[in-house]
């Protein structure tokens, strides 16, 4: 792993965003680890998520224009992202309502509007529903999807396929860079126990997709 990859496991394990144990998921899926960024929130030293944010960036040598966050966890992730960016350059941001606004400034858009090459930002990617929910709001809008950034990929299966869901996503067209895999996480045997590996491997081998 890169020391970015690194310091971001350190962080989420210390913020207990990344928790092992057993969980079931949205999906029904029964997992022995669970993926909460709103914990780093809590935790504070989100200085250091985005200095791990632009490394990534920089890593991908992503380029675009403007960031759009996916309500919930995409507002934050891309409001510290852009804060770190625009300490260079300005870079608009913009995010969505779960829920159409019909009063005030009403829609349910937040920030500036889409345009140009957009980088999407969220937590984590499983089924890629979410994503996709993020392409579907910007096709509205005169915009290329430039790729979108997860802290997480758990490389699942994904909805259509037996690929995991970032390849599904790939051969749409859209790329997701991840800050960690669930592969990273395999690897991570100086910072994770032996016997939680092992749970997370017998996790892997029933539910992960295949690749490209």
């Amino acid at each position: 792993m890169k020391d970015y990859q690194k310091n971001f496991l350190t962080l989420a394990i210390e913020a207990n965003a990344l928790k092992f144990g057993d969980f079931t998921l949205k999906s029904g899926r029964k997992s022995p680890y669970f993926f909460n960024a709103s914990a780093l929130i809590e935790h504070g030293s989100l200085h250091i998520l985005g200095e791990i944010l632009v490394a990534k960036l920089k890593d991908s040598n992503l380029k675009f224009d403007m960031i759009f966050g996916p309500a919930y966890k995409g507002i934050f992730l891309g409001s510290i992202l852009a804060t770190k960016l625009s300490e260079k350059e300005c870079m608009p941001i913009c995010f969505n309502r779960k829920e159409v606004k019909e009063h005030g400034e009403g829609g349910s858009l937040l920030g500036a509007l889409p345009k140009g090459n957009v980088l999407i930002i969220d937590d984590v990617v499983s089924s890629g529903l979410a994503i996709r929910e993020a392409v579907t709001f910007l096709s509205n809008y005169d915009v290329n999807v430039a790729g979108a950034l997860v802290t997480m990929d758990r490389q699942e299966k994904g909805q259509n396929s037996n690929l995991m869901a970032s390849s599904e996503l790939s051969n749409e067209g859209l790329i997701v860079h991840s800050i960690i895999t669930l592969d990273d996480l395999l690897d991570a045997n100086e910072i994770i126990n032996e016997s939680v590996l092992q749970d997370i491997r017998n996790y892997r081998d029933k539910f992960r997709g295949e690749d490209v």
